[in-house]
């Protein structure tokens, strides 16, 4: 590792950590990652558990601290690191913002945490079939919420404007989450739009899990 760079402990396909990739690589901060591997259960590991005592990704490196929490890493980004800006200037559009990002971070992504989602299955007695039902409800009502959040004047080619910012970290895994569980992009035409204008920049692509999965 080296000194000066942070360093991004995560896990591909976590949609905390591809946030939190997403808006280092719009800051143009050069990091190192480590893997944590979910699925070999090393986010429970006494290394990892000193770092997240929740055990949970990502947790990051940086400026001599470790951090838990996607949002709280990438508003302190946004703190010590303030071009080019995620947050909108003005006081309104902040809160706009913060709250948009906060839908999928405080009220759709809990509840569909694999843990989360294990323990209700287990309670109910219930199958794949009521895991995939509880996805695609949670998942789809949540980002119907988003849809007509955006149908503001603010919204513009992006979330928030004509360039990507905050929502846009908390967006595009998202979507990526809906589209792994069967919910089709169509049924959100102004996210859809949205998530192809992401798409087409550097820092989108370069953040995608499938860039950053492991080669077996």
């Amino acid at each position: 590792m080296s000194a000066d760079r942070p360093l991004l402990y995560d896990y591909w396909r976590s949609s905390a950590s591809y946030r939190v990739r997403i808006a280092l690589a719009l800051k143009g901060i050069a990091y190192e990652s480590q893997a944590v591997d979910l699925m070999k259960g090393e986010q429970k590991a006494k290394a990892h558990l000193e770092r997240n005592p929740q055990g949970l990704v990502p947790a990051l490196a940086i400026d001599g601290l470790v951090m838990t929490q996607s949002l709280a890493m990438i508003e302190y980004l946004e703190e010590t690191r303030p071009e080019p800006a995620l947050l909108p200037s003005d006081p309104a559009g902040r809160a706009r913002v913060r709250a948009i990002a906060q839908v999928i971070a405080m009220e759709v992504h809990p509840v569909c945490n694999p843990s989360v989602v294990a323990r209700v299955l287990e309670l109910a007695g219930g199958d794949e079939a009521m895991r995939v039902a509880w996805m695609q409800d949670v998942i789809g009502r949540g980002l119907d919420a988003v849809e007509v959040l955006l149908q503001h004047p603010d919204t513009g080619r992006f979330s928030h404007g004509e360039r990507p910012g905050l929502v846009d970290c908390f967006l595009v895994p998202q979507l990526y989450n809906a589209q792994r569980w069967g919910l089709e992009a169509a049924r959100w035409p102004t996210l859809s739009r949205i998530d192809r204008a992401c798409a087409a920049l550097a820092a989108f692509k370069d953040s995608h899990p499938e860039q950053v999965k492991p080669k077996s």
